[in-house]
């Protein structure tokens, strides 16, 4: 058996070239539609499958992207590995716009949005102290680097609610909290990835200095669209090295996201809700049965 790589494409992130035997998929999954359909493939040898987190056209708030039926059907599709890609503003100086940051922490200041697959009648904590798999940012470290990007390893992502971005008092709070880059949409998808037992990277993309930096003034989205252009291209060459260094043969995965699941369902099986049960039946079945 081998690895599957998905890849769950951000702002400026649309589409995928160079997939042989391409083909848009729809599919159905309990929690609804995904964000569009999913472009199937192979790369280089390796089974692919790329979704657009916003949709073609970017029709999604960040708010309303449907996380959960994204991340179900990239489970359903077979997929071991996802590599999440998307724009940020920075809170540090030293990650300039036009840099990329392989992630490794995040904070959530969403509110409102499902964040869990589990629930009552089937209830299961997983642990999120290292919220990515670091073989595979490993990975997403290398490509970059091969294909001349700029690249911070190691960053945490605060994920704000949106579709606004943030007041001046907001970004120097989340600057003293230590937070390196600013999105909308990296929370619940990274919590939804582990319950789901992908291994997940996340590939931050910086656009703008946010609106704390006293040299540059608000958040300008024409300036932003014009480095996100450029940071596109970049985070296409990644994806076209991955799979010679992400795909092979499919080992059990070092940081244990394949096995997240292990010890952490928690109602007894004769308490289990059927319903949900069935619901689950892609991203839980392994432990569910």
């Amino acid at each position: 058996m081998q690895r599957k790589i998905g890849v769950i494409g951000g702002s400026g992130v649309y589409q995928m070239d160079g997939l042989e035997d391409a083909a848009w998929t729809e599919v159905d999954t309990p929690w609804g539609a995904s964000s569009d359909a999913i472009l199937t493939g192979r790369l280089n040898g390796v089974e692919m499958c790329f979704l657009p987190r916003h949709g073609r056209g970017h029709v999604h708030l960040p708010a309303a992207v449907p996380f959960r039926a994204n991340i179900d059907a990239l489970k359903r599709l077979g997929c071991t590995d996802v590599v999440a890609v998307s724009a940020v503003g920075s809170l540090r100086e030293d990650f300039r716009p036009g840099d990329m940051v392989v992630l490794d922490q995040f904070i959530d200041r969403t509110s409102g949005r499902p964040g869990s697959f589990f629930g009552s009648g089937c209830v299961a904590h997983v642990s999120l102290a290292d919220p990515v798999c670091a073989r595979l940012s490993d990975h997403c470290e290398a490509a970059l680097r091969a294909a001349g990007a700029r690249v911070h390893r190691g960053g945490t992502y605060l994920a704000m609610e949106g579709p606004q971005f943030s007041t001046k008092a907001e970004s120097r709070m989340y600057r003293a909290w230590g937070c390196d880059v600013i999105g909308m949409t990296a929370m619940p998808e990274a919590r939804l990835a582990r319950e789901a037992e992908l291994c997940y990277a996340s590939v931050a993309m910086v656009t703008d200095y946010d609106c704390w930096h006293p040299d540059h003034g608000h958040v300008d989205v024409a300036q932003i669209l014009q480095v996100l252009a450029a940071n596109a291209g970049t985070a296409k060459a990644m994806i076209t090295a991955l799979p010679a260094l992400a795909g092979g043969g499919l080992a059990p995965c070092p940081c244990g996201c394949d096995r997240a699941l292990d010890h952490a369902v928690m109602t007894a099986r004769d308490k289990r809700d059927p319903a949900l049960v069935a619901r689950l039946d892609a991203v839980a079945g392994r432990v569910l049965g």
